[in-house]
């Protein structure tokens, strides 16, 4: 237990070493490709395109932060006055960016929602634009933390599943899983982006438990009943839970009034 403890604190210290609701400077480019966002390292494929209302992005490592970043949302918007709105676009982690030379690249139908009105073909040709982004709650209205099973798993050991519509300013850092209504907890590893895996899946119905961070705070959030005994590979399972925290940090030199 002891062990279990000191591992728990460790993931709950690492996953909030920076202050989510703070205002950051960086520079953003666009994919022209439309797919290539919704085909990242995330792994949500073509279900990215119904998150932000297909306003994706990929981030550097540091947001990205090994796929607890993925699904998290952000406020972004560009410094040129002439081209770009205030309000700027709400972006979601749906792959990660390795060219260090831009914090994030954008999809296209992003990238121009920067702009003021009449001004996204403008926007385009610059390329690379200079931003000012901070990190936002996600919100899903109406909508409780969705389970899909992956293709890749097979009955009755190995149990792959996607994470969609994680709420709030949070972060999944831990999963466990068990038979509903044992207490013999199986622990699940990220095997990418928003997946995770485990090859001893317990036999019948299946409930969840998550480790849920948001900024330096953390909780368990139990999930009683989500998969049926019967699971099938492809389909999304309704967790019952809604996640929604926002973000608390001590966090002391944010300056928000410029948003």
């Amino acid at each position: 237990m002891a062990l279990f403890i000191c591992f728990l604190s460790l993931l709950l210290f690492s996953s909030a070493t920076a202050c989510d609701r703070c205002l950051y400077q960086s520079k953003a480019a666009y994919f022209s490709k439309a797919n290539a966002l919704s085909s990242g390292a995330c792994g949500y494929g073509s279900l990215a395109l119904g998150l932000s209302g297909g306003h994706l992005a990929a981030g550097v490592s540091s947001l990205y932060k090994d796929g607890a970043g993925c699904g998290a949302c952000f406020q972004i918007r560009c410094n040129n006055s002439t081209l770009c709105s205030s309000k700027g676009t709400n972006v979601t982690i749906t792959d990660i960016n390795h060219n260090n030379q831009t914090g994030f690249v954008l999809s296209t139908r992003a990238f121009m929602a920067m702009a003021n009105h009449g001004m996204g073909q403008h926007i385009l040709k610059l390329g690379t634009v200079e931003v000012e982004y901070k990190r936002i709650p996600c919100e899903y209205k109406n909508q409780n933390l969705a389970v899909r099973v992956e293709e890749s798993s097979q009955k009755p050991n190995y149990l792959a599943i996607k994470l969609l519509y994680q709420g709030g300013q949070t972060e999944i850092v831990a999963i466990d899983v068990a038979q509903v209504g044992s207490s013999n907890w199986n622990f699940m590893k990220r095997n990418h982006g928003a997946v995770w895996d485990t090859s001893r899946a317990p036999n019948g119905a299946l409930q969840f438990r998550f480790v849920v961070t948001s900024g330096y705070d953390g909780k368990w959030i139990w999930a009683k009943n989500v998969l049926p005994a019967d699971w099938k590979s492809g389909v999304v399972y309704d967790s019952g839970v809604q996640i929604n925290d926002i973000a608390k940090e001590g966090c002391f030199h944010c300056d928000y009034s410029r948003w």
